[in-house]
């Protein structure tokens, strides 16, 4: 296709308004006129002829570079592809019509490879839209991940363009958002102190309730508390955003990932740890709990299970104490998966709560499929459990909703696992016992098995954890007896020379003390008095007067 370039003089006739061409008188001046391009396309569907047409160089050579970039575009469509060609013809098209800058070469030779729009530059925003609406994952998830790129993501990256997001633009993005967390804590401290101020003015009296009046409307006026964006919360920002960027290299739209090398604060998880009788202590005289993780001494769970052994779902807490499923498990068991004849049940779904609203899921990770292993006790219990349900089911009659569950509300209706959060904590409170949370029973029943010198795969298996690892960092909680059991035993495997020493000291010494009270039964009171009377008899003997 044909293309050059060309001298062009803009100047125009005073009267008639049109260019004097080559007609200027100063069309000669070295820096008088510029150099202008010109380059055909392959003609539109309908046969009318395109072109791509610039001016406005500064030389000859300006001119020659720009009409050599528009060739090495157009030859990035082989001969062969009629479809690559239009869309380069179409590109170039619009680039004329609109003086917008020429595309880099290599830039555009990856969008054509990877199927993009050659034609304008794709925002972070509109990528994260994009892929959202590509992702097939449960309700939940995908509400994590619209409120992440809703709440943090689109407000302060959203309008940068994707290929050029750089790591120093997430280092701002995470700085900015730990700047309004400083905020809002000064707003919330701010609110909590006008609150404060108010309860302590008194109602009566016309002075107080205009000052008031005047502080609740103060009150108003003030931003409302708000939760800061915590640690987790910025991590998980951070894997949402990390996520998209890895498909958007997957479908060839960038080659980096800048938010897999962007630094932001640790998140650290809370150990659990066991409430011992000083930490109960200290609980009873300040209500302040050690760590947000809590587990319960094996009295203690057995102290609560016989608190509630009355309780309606009983079962449930006690399989959750013992085989550590979680409450969404619990909640979504079918019977239909509890072999009561084999000891054993199958997790294979769960309730998981979005808001408040619940809807049944499959397990999280493959790992969450498992088959968990029942005690003779557990077995006796789920049972009993089974007869009370199908006594419920004979006086509910038709009105009795056939889930199929294990654990169900009075009506055979679906448990919600926020409302079996919110029981298992009254029960707590009533029962007088340190506080933990449902999830904490878990964390308790790993402990046990633990202690119970389970192996930790089988723990792992049990738990469904997807890497021992979990089970480790998370769940090895130590019961103060193992504890104490383990140090001894490590203990007695170094020799110590010195504590060799102190041991044949103490020996000998015990070997003495054991002669001297031997030797001392010996010395009995009847021997004494014998000896005694002897001696007096020799005196008297020696006191005789001579014949």
């Amino acid at each position: 296709m044909k293309g050059s370039t060309y001298r062009r003089c803009s100047c125009r006739d005073p009267k008639t308004g049109k260019e004097l061409g080559t007609s200027c008188p100063k069309r000669n001046s070295r820096n008088h006129c510029t150099y202008s391009v010109r380059q055909e396309l392959s003609p539109r569907e309908d046969g009318s002829r395109r072109s791509f047409a610039r001016g406005g160089y500064g030389s000859l050579k300006a001119a020659q570079a720009a009409l050599d970039h528009v060739r090495a575009l157009l030859g990035l469509a082989d001969s062969d592809d009629p479809e690559g060609t239009e869309l380069i013809a179409e590109m170039l098209a619009e680039v004329s019509r609109e003086r917008s800058p020429l595309p880099e070469v290599e830039e555009t030779r990856r969008r054509l490879n990877s199927g993009q729009d050659l034609i304008g530059s794709l925002t972070v925003a509109e990528w994260l839209d994009r892929w959202l609406t590509g992702k097939r994952i449960r309700k939940s998830g995908l509400n994590r991940y619209e409120t992440d790129i809703r709440v943090h993501l689109k407000p302060r990256i959203g309008n940068r363009r994707l290929d050029r997001l750089r790591v120093s633009h997430l280092s701002e993005m995470f700085t900015d958002i730990r700047d309004a967390n400083a905020q809002l804590l000064e707003d919330n401290a701010q609110r909590r102190a006008a609150i404060d101020e108010l309860a302590t003015v008194p109602w009566k009296g016309t002075d107080n309730r205009a000052r008031r009046k005047a502080m609740k409307a103060a009150i108003d006026e003030m931003p409302p508390f708000r939760r800061i964006t915590g640690p987790a919360t910025r991590q998980h920002v951070k894997a949402t955003l990390r996520a998209s960027l890895n498909d958007a290299i997957g479908q060839q739209i960038i080659t980096f990932n800048p938010a897999a090398h962007v630094e932001i604060d640790p998140v650290r998880k809370p150990k659990a740890l066991v409430w011992t009788d000083e930490r109960v202590t200290k609980w009873e005289q300040t209500g302040e709990k050690p760590s947000p993780v809590m587990v319960w001494t094996p009295q203690q769970t057995g102290a609560f299970l016989d608190f509630v052994a009355e309780d309606r779902l009983y079962a449930m807490w006690h399989l959750i104490a013992f085989r550590g499923l979680r409450r969404g498990e619990a909640c979504g068991q079918p019977w239909s998966e509890t072999n009561l004849d084999t000891h054993s049940l199958t997790v294979s779904s769960q309730l998981v709560q979005d808001g408040w609203e619940i809807e049944a899921s499959d397990p999280k990770t493959d790992s969450g499929y498992r088959v968990v292993a029942l005690d003779d006790d557990t077995v006796d219990v789920l049972k009993g459990h089974r007869e009370r349900q199908d006594k419920a089911r004979e006086k509910w009659g038709t009105a009795w909703v056939d889930t199929g569950h294990v654990f169900t509300q009075e009506d055979g209706s679906w448990l919600h696992p926020g409302k079996v959060t919110d029981l298992f904590e009254r029960l707590v409170a009533a029962s007088g016992l340190p506080p933990i949370r449902l999830h904490d029973l878990r964390h308790g029943a790993a402990t046990l098995m633990l202690a119970a010198d389970i192996d930790i795969k089988i723990v792992s298996d049990t738990l469904g954890h997807s890497d021992t690892r979990i089970t480790r960092d998370i769940y090895q909680s130590v019961l103060p007896q193992v504890g104490r059991s383990a140090a001894e035993a490590t203990a007695k495997l170094v020799p110590l020379q010195r504590k060799a020493e102190a041991e044949k000291a103490a020996r000998k010494a015990a070997k003495k003390e054991k002669a001297k009270n031997a030797g001392k039964a010996k010395c009995g009171k009847p021997k004494d008095k014998a000896k005694a009377q002897a001696k007096a008899g020799k005196k008297a003997k020696r006191r005789k007067p001579k014949k």
